[in-house]
């Protein structure tokens, strides 16, 4: 963004550094940090980010669950990868929510006491080893096609997090189409297995982009500052376009007797969500929505020492306390 240098922001009214703000946004220029923006748009930027970071890291558990019972090496390997880069997405994305002045600490204790919230999607419990797989093709899958579009969104740091996120995100989505793919094809017992994670987890994971854009509170004006691209409605028919030729490549069965190809519409139609669910979910009645939130504190309660070590470190090779050279730093 261009539109004032920082030292001349003080001498501007506010009217002239909404236009000037308006003007970058209309023209697809970049806001950072130092840059003035409304304190609205500072707040939806930070309930965005904080809500999908926190969705980073308790994401992290459900597929955590099944580390240690992995069916071979190679599949914990991949898992154990996956999991991992779940938590650095959380990093990248709290990083970037600190940019706009609110702390970690902050946002976390948001997340420990219930006032954040975290997708819907994660207080669903994986009940078999084929749930990686669906949440690998379905869940990974909806968000990608989430956040390919916040590569471009109107806050710097936000949409560089997001290129990363993005080429991770399309490697867990194969990884759990591939996983798939395998149990299909395998004994019927698997293959039975397979389909029945895709049937538990087809409708969360189309209440992953959010309420329909008439009940949206956010999305229009999220729009309007192009932090979004797209609407909830947009997104979700992408995906569902994106879901039915895989599922046939899969041999599997989306759980949906309305869906079916509209040639006039060019979009495939689907059944009635479940938004009576979706709101259970989000007031914290859904099935595991207290566990993930019972582990998340007495994890970060149990990384306590951790992080006043990694502080009593960083403080005694800080600048004003000095560094004592390595002998061999100078030879």
């Amino acid at each position: 963004m261009t539109t004032a240098a920082p030292e001349s922001v003080e001498t501007m009214d506010t009217s002239a550094l909404e236009a000037a703000f308006d003007a970058a946004v209309a023209a697809d220029e970049r806001i950072e940090p130092r840059d003035w923006m409304p304190d609205a748009y500072r707040a939806t930027l930070v309930r965005q980010m904080a809500q999908h970071a926190h969705s980073e890291i308790i994401g992290m558990q459900p597929e955590a669950n099944w580390i240690t019972r992995a069916p071979s090496l190679r599949r914990k390997a991949i898992l154990m990868a996956k999991v991992q880069d779940e938590a650095g997405h959380g990093l990248y994305l709290y990083s970037a929510a600190e940019t706009l002045g609110t702390s970690r600490d902050e946002l976390l204790d948001k997340l420990h006491s219930g006032r954040q919230k975290y997708s819907s999607i994660f207080n669903y419990p994986t009940l078999t080893w084929a749930d990686v797989g669906a949440i690998g093709w379905l869940v990974d899958g909806a968000a990608i096609t989430n956040q390919v579009p916040l590569c471009r969104c109107s806050y710097g740091p936000y949409a560089r997090a997001m290129v990363r996120v993005c080429k991770e995100e399309s490697f867990h989505q194969r990884q759990g189409y591939e996983l798939l793919l395998a149990l299909s094809r395998g004994t019927e017992a698997q293959h039975a297995m397979a389909q029945d994670a895709v049937d538990r987890w087809w409708w969360p994971s189309l209440m992953m982009f959010g309420p329909p854009d008439d009940e949206s509170a956010h999305s229009a004006q999220s729009m309007a500052w192009k932090i979004k691209r797209h609407s909830n409605d947009e997104l979700r028919q992408r995906f569902v376009d994106i879901c039915v030729p895989q599922a046939e490549s899969l041999g599997l069965t989306l759980p949906d007797p309305a869906l079916r190809w509209n040639e006039e519409r060019g979009h495939h139609d689907f059944g009635p969500i479940d938004w009576d669910e979706f709101q259970q979910v989000l007031r914290g009645n859904g099935p595991c929505n207290d566990q993930r939130l019972d582990r998340r504190r007495k994890a970060h309660e149990d990384g306590a020492w951790v992080r006043e070590a990694a502080l009593a470190h960083a403080a005694k090779h800080s600048p004003e306390q000095g560094t004592t050279e390595h002998p061999e730093a100078s030879a």
